[in-house]
């Protein structure tokens, strides 16, 4: 790295606010203790932030309260709203540069996605979401005895909404779950990732720039057991929004019914692609492919388990296969690289730990299979063949760069959504075929809550909801219904 080079990436971390952003300031943590964050492509220590705890939570969310009972946003003209949201969508995109480079520092994503995706997808959603403010709306009832009473709804505000963000995508899960709650007219309470947590602080600086009022969004970085967990569990919070593993979904879950805050989970999955010999095996090559080892593996919808055609295997599993071998991992920050590290040596470790399995389980290992270097937390892209739904490599969330492969030699629908159903997950499923019926009636029977058929890419369509089913979560992200989870319905009859 150049002398140059390391000047500008120093430049960019001291732009990062430090402590934690209560109540519209920057206020230090009550204890000296702070959280090491690593850069994933050397394992180099880049920064530390202040590990707050229950204590600053319970600061953080009565700013919330405040600025969500007395303060101006739940009463703040919608047309207001939308401005200001507007405005930290300018903000972001005047600092887009920054946001990129931090993130791919703090988390491994390749500079080129980060760059011309994650940052500009975050702008395009609070745009999206800012549109949401002005169009809430309840609606007028018709009753039994027309002309005695009059009925009608209100959709408003659930009040403080309490988001804890994963580590695959910083920057723009904070802003999925800020969006929608500011649109509504609720207040935050945000804590990112530990892993990941600087998109996220200078996020709440750009919050302040754009004139956001004080208390309306709060961020406070902690470990998910301490801060995490009292944030889901303060009796004070309305709503907890979540994004992240099922296992601690379920914690979150439980820990929510104190008050019976209402909680939306997006978790885990397992989610089949199923190519049919009709389909242009061209096209499904790419989209296996991206589909599986775009961020590492490291994001909830992957296709991570592959049901093709005993017609078309061979030539679809080869295809993948020299895909993954030519395929440059490397430094998110390298020009060429085209596949960056897993987040954290846990994460390696973790990976690693299932590829060992899968030999073991006596699956074919066609690519891959191993760690790459000594520095850093790089792993080969690896394809599994001949597996079995009984592996731990089928049934369970890598969370990696791991394709499992098998084959089906008949075209009974019914048998073929049993294969991809066989899963406690049910986020996302991939079909690929050229026959318009079999992939409306494959997508009729799959249980998932995202169906993509041919390349279809709905979950970054931010009109689109996305959530699953089972035991990937509750209730769902953009579109209408990710806006009105961020709100209660009232009910009101007037005697007339």
């Amino acid at each position: 790295m150049s002398a140059n080079e390391k000047e500008a990436r120093l430049e960019v971390l001291n732009r990062i606010p430090k402590g934690l952003l209560v109540g519209g300031r920057w206020v230090p943590a009550a204890t000296s203790k702070t959280i090491p964050v690593y850069n994933p492509a050397d394992g180099m220590q880049i920064a530390e932030v202040a590990a707050g705890e229950a204590g600053e939570i319970d600061a953080a969310v009565r700013a919330a309260r405040a600025a969500f009972e007395s303060g101006p946003w739940s009463r703040m003209p919608a047309t207001e709203r939308t401005r200001l949201i507007w405005k930290l969508s300018e903000k972001i995109e005047e600092n887009l540069e920054d946001l990129a480079l931090i993130e791919t520092l703090d988390s491994g994503k390749l500079l080129r996605n980060t760059r011309n995706v994650d940052v500009p997808k975050a702008i395009e959603n609070l745009r999206y979401q800012a549109g949401w403010a002005t169009k809430i709306n309840g609606e007028t009832i018709s009753i039994a005895e027309p002309g005695t009473v009059h009925a009608y709804t209100q959709r408003v505000p659930i009040g403080v909404v309490g988001a804890i963000v994963p580590w695959n995508s910083p920057l723009a899960m904070a802003v999925a779950k800020i969006a929608p709650a500011l649109a509504a007219g609720c207040t935050v309470v945000l804590k990112p990732a530990e892993q990941t947590p600087l998109t996220a602080l200078l996020l709440g600086q750009l919050i302040l720039e754009a004139g956001i009022p004080e208390g309306v969004v709060n961020i406070v970085t902690g470990y998910g057991e301490t801060a995490g967990a009292a944030l889901a569990s303060h009796p004070d919070v309305d709503k907890i929004a979540f994004t992240g593993s099922t296992e601690t979904g379920q914690l979150i879950a439980r820990a929510a019914t104190g008050n019976m805050k209402r909680v939306t989970l997006e978790l885990g999955g397992k989610s089949p692609v199923i190519v049919f010999p009709d389909a242009d095996i061209d096209k499904a090559i790419e989209g296996v492919f991206t589909g599986i080892f775009s961020n590492s593996g490291q994001f909830c919808a992957a296709g991570s388990r592959l049901f093709v055609h005993g017609a078309v295997a061979d030539r679809l599993l080869e295809g993948v296969a020299e895909r993954a071998e030519a395929l440059k991992v490397g430094p998110g920050i390298a020009s060429g690289s085209q596949m960056g590290p897993l987040v954290s040596e846990v994460q390696l470790k973790r990976v690693l730990g299932f590829i060992d399995a899968g030999r073991k389980a006596g699956a074919k290992v066609m690519t891959g299979g191993a760690r790459l270097g000594n520095e850093g937390y790089f792993v080969q892209p690896t394809v599994f063949a001949n597996t079995t739904n009984d592996m731990s490599i089928v049934e369970e969330e890598i969370f990696g760069p791991v394709l499992s492969a098998q084959s089906f030699s008949d075209d009974d629908i019914e048998a073929i959504a049993g294969k991809a159903n066989d899963t406690s997950y049910g986020l996302a499923a991939y079909i690929w075929t050229s026959n318009v019926s079999t992939a409306h009636k494959l997508a009729n029977r799959i249980r998932a809550g995202s169906i993509r058929i041919n390349g279809g890419r709905g979950g970054t369509n931010f009109a689109v909801p996305f959530g699953g089913f089972k035991k990937s979560g509750w209730g769902r992200e953009y579109g209408r219904e990710g806006v009105e989870a961020y709100t209660e319905i009232k009910s009101v009859t007037i005697a007339l």
